[in-house]
């Protein structure tokens, strides 16, 4: 990834090269393209949920996410076959929290990850499966001693793997704050907001926070004044909030064909989460290496 470290300010990111975006060493292990997207997603969705149940902020959690995301980019990253995608999850969240001012034990950590992962968990049913009248069997995810003691081991070489293949770079600038200061900045959000107003921003955030899921990576791809200056432009336009006449986000160094992908590219999310979600409602998606493997085996007899 690039620019090297001492080279970020503290608006910008190591963003993902031509070559990391074309190949991943996931590909070169035989995962199908479609699979990746899946896993990622899998992935992204995973660490949302476990950052909730931590009761993290949403500052944290997104930055774990990209933290994820970084570790499966390009040849010479992570592969799925051989990196689980709850492993290299929970390592996301566990470090991003350790470097916060929110740090988290290892216990709680795999506490959350084992009920996440257990056969009572909403990740892991059917959607058509899910009730929420059944109470929960606790025996599923109990974490006996022992099996913490061995999740623990797996959690810290996790780690370790993690923050050598993103070159301990954990430098992770959101665009949240800089949407709020941009809207400042325009004049459509005063000091005592208005209803309208509160709208616009509630649905700026909502695209930031929808676009972690995007299968274009736009956190890879894109700074976070980029991504700031989309989200409140299509916002305006479906809240309905008249924005200057002028080329408004050139001010904030963004081009109009870099705003035309972007405006697109968040657009798009929310169908391709509603499709991803509805080709995993017979079986869930794999989270561990057999479940991997099991899918794998299962598309080659599909495809002869």
């Amino acid at each position: 990834m690039a620019p090297e470290p001492e080279q970020l300010s503290s608006l910008s990111n190591p963003l993902a090269t031509v070559d990391q975006l074309s190949t991943s060493s996931s590909q070169l292990d035989g995962v199908p393209a479609d699979l990746e997207g899946s896993l990622r997603f899998a992935g992204a969705k995973l660490t949302q949920a476990a950052g909730i149940l931590l009761r993290l902020p949403q500052e944290i959690i997104a930055q774990a996410i990209v933290i994820f995301y970084r570790f499966y980019l390009g040849s010479e990253g992570g592969s799925f076959r051989i990196n689980a995608v709850k492993d290299v999850s929970a390592a996301s969240l566990y470090m991003t929290a350790k470097i916060s001012f929110l740090p988290q034990s290892t216990r709680s950590v795999l506490n959350v990850y084992a009920y996440l992962l257990s056969p009572t968990s909403p990740l892991r049913q059917p959607s058509e499966g899910i009730t929420g009248k059944e109470k929960p069997d606790a025996e599923s995810y109990y974490l006996s001693e022992g099996s913490y003691h061995s999740a623990r081991a797996t959690l810290l070489q996790t780690e370790s793997i993690l923050l050598r293949s993103i070159s301990f770079i954990t430098q992770v600038t959101l665009p949240h704050h800089l949407a709020l200061t941009y809207l400042q900045t325009l004049g459509v959000l005063p000091p005592s907001p208005t209803t309208k107003s509160s709208a616009l921003a509630a649905r700026t955030l909502a695209h930031l926070n929808t676009a972690l899921f995007s299968p274009q990576l736009l956190y890879l791809t894109h700074q976070p004044p980029h991504l700031a200056v989309s989200a409140i432009y299509l916002a305006a336009r479906e809240v309905g909030v008249k924005l200057p006449s002028m080329e408004w986000w050139e001010v904030f160094d963004v081009d109009r064909e870099t705003l035309g992908f972007l405006v697109v590219g968040l657009g798009s999310c929310e169908g391709w989460i509603e499709g991803e979600n509805e080709k995993w409602t017979e079986i869930s998606c794999p989270l561990t290496l057999d479940e991997l493997e099991e899918e794998i085996r299962r598309r080659d007899v599909e495809n002869g």
